[in-house]
Order: C-alpha cells, then structure tokens, then sequence
C-alpha cells in the first residue's frame, strides 16, 4: 500500500507539473484575451442566472442548471481542499487559487457556450452536450471524446463520490459519535431519493439546498474574518508575498517554494471551481437558453462565486487564523479547518460541520449528473440504471472505509479530464470568438440561436 501511494503521488506530481499548469492557466488567460475579457459581463451573467429564458428550449432552466454546477462544485474543495493547498503551499497558494478562478471565469464561460453549440437532442427529447460532443461534433475527434467520457466516469467515483462521503462520515462520526456504517446507510438512501428522478430533481434539490449552504457558510466566513480583523490585512499581505517568494512564507511554512505554492493552488483551484476540467458544460447543456452565450454567461458565475468568493474567503479565513493563533496545527488541512471554525464561539463546530455536509452531499448530487452522461455517451441509455445503483454503492463504500489516498488519484483524473476539454477549447476558439462577437459584443443577446 505505501508503494502504492508513492506511486500516485508520483503520477499526481507528473500530471500536475509545469507543463499542465502553463496548459491550464495559459488556457485561462489564452481565452481571456481573445474573447475580450468576458469577466466584464459578470454582473450581466448573474442577472442572467436568476432570469427565467421563456422562450428557450432544454431540460431545466438555467438557474437550475447553475445550481447543479455549483451543486458539483462547491464542495470539499472549498473547505478541506483550500486549507490542503495552504499546508502543502503555503499561504501564496490562495492567491494562486484566486488567480485561477478570476481567468478561469472565461474558460467556464467558453465550456459553457460549447456545450449549447454542440449539444443534441434525443428521442425522447433529452438535451445531451460537454466535451464530448464539442469533440465528436466540432473536431471529428471520437476517440479523443471516447477519452474524455471514460476519465469523466472514473473520476465522478473520486471527486465527486467517495471523497464527499468519506469527508461526511469522517466529521459526523468525529462531531456526533455516529458509527460511519449507519450514515453510510442514511446518505446512500438520501442520495438513491435525489439522482433515480434524474437531473430535473437533481437540479431542484440543488436549487434549494445551494443558495443557503453558501450563504450558511459564508457566514460563518466573515464572522471569523471580524473576530480576526487585526489580522487580516497581515494575511493579505502575507498571501500576495508567498505568492511569488518563499522566503515571504515565514510562519512556520518551511520547505514551500514558489513552485508548490503554484502546484497546489492551481490544482486545488481546479478541484473546487472545475474551470478547464470540462464537468459543468455537462449540465450546462440541459439548460433552457435561447442562443449559447447566454448560457455561457450563466455558466461563468459558477467560477466567480466558488473561486472569487467563497474559496478567497476560505483562503483569507485560515491564513488570517494562522496568523491570529501560532499554535494551530496548519501542516494537516483538516485539522488547520477545524481549528480555524473552532474559534467560533459555541456554534463553530456545527457551522463547519453543517457546511462540510451540504457542501459534500450536494457535490454527490451533481457529479452523478456527470458521471451518468458519460456512460451514456460510452453505452447508451439502458446502462444508466445500473450506473445508478453503483453510484449509490459506491456512496456507502466512500463512507466506511479510510480513503488517504482518494485525493491523490482525484487529482491525477482531473488532469487526465481536463487534457481533451482544453484540447477543444483550444482548437474551437474561432467558434468561441465568432459565437460572442454575435451575441455578446453585438448586443444580440436576445436573439434565438441558429
């Protein structure tokens, strides 16, 4: 087992090297440019994401579709994951982890507008888009699209599965005494109740259960921020200069470097806010939308409100208490969570507790969502039943047993996702430019698609 885990950790550090960083982000910032700083519109975006598009066709609407993306996306990784990256990066991770979700804003916009572009209607009506279609459709790439759905179905077990129920069992059995046998069980049949009605009660539960975790959660965030205030402007200032110096770090945060501040922060970024993996545009592709940037628009917030907000409050919340609290343990991401949400008085604990299990549960949710379309797109429709059952298995089995290896082989398959998603954003880019020069720049944005 342990040559097993050096062996991941190898292969995590291999995929997560100079290279995949210049890929992701160079994509990031690539997109940004040529598309003439989408960001812009994000105001116009969010006003979007809560306007019902009447006259558009698609299987939920586009609030709905937001919700099951977020649902996926804010999870774990903007808890456990932002305080992972800061014990293994240093405090310069967050910043890297913010840059990324500030750029990573046009890349989710352009998944996005591909996944409306190329998406297909079923039979029976069903709207079926990603980058698998984008790929198949747009660059006559079947085997790489083949890929893409085969990493995309392994990868839901990982980041989407059992790290969430672990994460869940983990903290209830620790805050409850609960036995992970019986909330296995509890959050199996929770689940089986959501994803067997498909992705219109997945995108309803999502609905409901998404506006009031993030602001529960960020909540909690800002009152730790006011208990800490003398602090953090000191956490700023320390974040922005680890960013680009190890030698800034200081705190205690021997042994980081520039390299893994950038590393863990990136790849962190990337496990929370998905931009560039290509998971979203799978829900974003049932969206109810009248012509594919509008929902490219919608699609974009899903980044600035888990990256650009929750994940910096995160970020700024457990820097600020290091700061605040010397002795707090911050070489463990957990335990440096925990100590930070400890300073709560009285209601930290079921904050933390309460945020991790909506966060981990709705994740669940939403990645099923993915994980089926990607089977669906490997074998049909009749498999997806079995896929469900599997997936609520696999919920219990995520939470009964010791899963220490889960995040490495999590980051490795976002890797391996994300390579055939930017391969397409990349060579579709003139589609991108043509689609939002159209709709968006033109001022067209009310217009009926072709």
């Amino acid at each position: 087992m342990e040559n097993f885990a050096a062996l991941i950790e190898k292969v995590s550090s291999a995929l997560w090297g100079w290279p995949m960083i210049i890929l992701l982000l160079g994509t990031h910032i690539y997109l940004t440019i040529i598309l003439k700083f989408p960001q812009r519109k994000i105001f116009t975006a969010i006003r979007l994401s809560v306007t019902k598009d009447k006259n558009a066709t698609g299987d939920v609407s586009q609030f709905g579709a937001l919700a099951t993306s977020l649902a996926a996306t804010i999870g774990t990784g903007n808890i456990i994951g932002v305080a992972t990256a800061v014990a293994l990066g240093g405090p310069g991770a967050v910043f890297w982890m913010w840059i990324t979700g500030v750029f990573g804003i046009a890349t989710k916009y352009s998944e996005g507008l591909l996944a409306i572009k190329y998406r297909e209607k079923t039979a029976d009506g069903t709207m079926l888009g990603g980058p698998m279609y984008a790929l198949e459709k747009g660059l006559k790439l079947k085997w790489l699209a083949v890929l893409f759905s085969i990493f995309t179905a392994i990868a839901a077990f990982g980041i989407g599965n059992t790290v969430q129920a672990n994460s869940i069992s983990l903290l209830v059995n620790e805050t409850f005494s609960i036995d992970p046998v019986i909330t296995g069980i509890l959050l199996s049949i929770a689940v089986a109740l959501v994803i067997l009605f498909g992705v219109k009660g997945i995108a309803k539960v999502s609905g409901t259960l998404v506006p009031f975790m993030a602001l529960f959660y960020v909540a909690g965030c800002i009152f730790i921020l006011i208990v800490n205030r003398a602090f953090v402007g000191d956490a700023i200032d320390l974040i922005f200069e680890s960013a680009f110096s190890a030698r800034a770090a200081g705190g205690g945060f021997i042994g980081t470097t520039v390299m893994m501040a950038a590393r863990f922060g990136i790849a962190r970024g990337l496990f929370s806010n998905e931009s560039g993996l290509g998971s979203a545009p799978i829900v974003a592709a049932a969206a109810q939308t009248r012509n594919p940037v509008r929902q490219a628009l919608v699609s974009s917030t899903g980044t600035f409100w888990d990256t650009v907000i929750v994940c910096a409050l995160t970020g700024l919340v457990l820097v600020s208490s290091i700061i605040a609290h010397p002795d707090i343990d911050h070489t463990q991401g957990a335990a440096l969570t925990k100590a930070a949400f400890s300073k709560i008085p009285y209601v930290g604990s079921w904050i933390l507790t309460i945020g991790i299990i909506s966060f981990a549960f709705s994740t669940i949710l939403g990645w099923s969502y993915y994980g089926e379309r990607a089977v669906e797109y490997l074998g049909g429709k009749k498999i997806i039943i079995y896929y469900r059952l599997f997936w609520i298995a696999a919920v219990f089995v995520g939470s009964v047993l010791n899963l220490s290896l889960v995040w490495g082989i999590a980051d490795s398959m976002n890797a391996l996702m994300a390579i055939p998603n930017l391969v397409a954003l990349l060579l579709l880019s003139k589609v991108l430019i043509k689609e939002t020069n159209k709709y968006l720049w033109s001022r067209h944005l009310d217009e009926e698609g072709e």
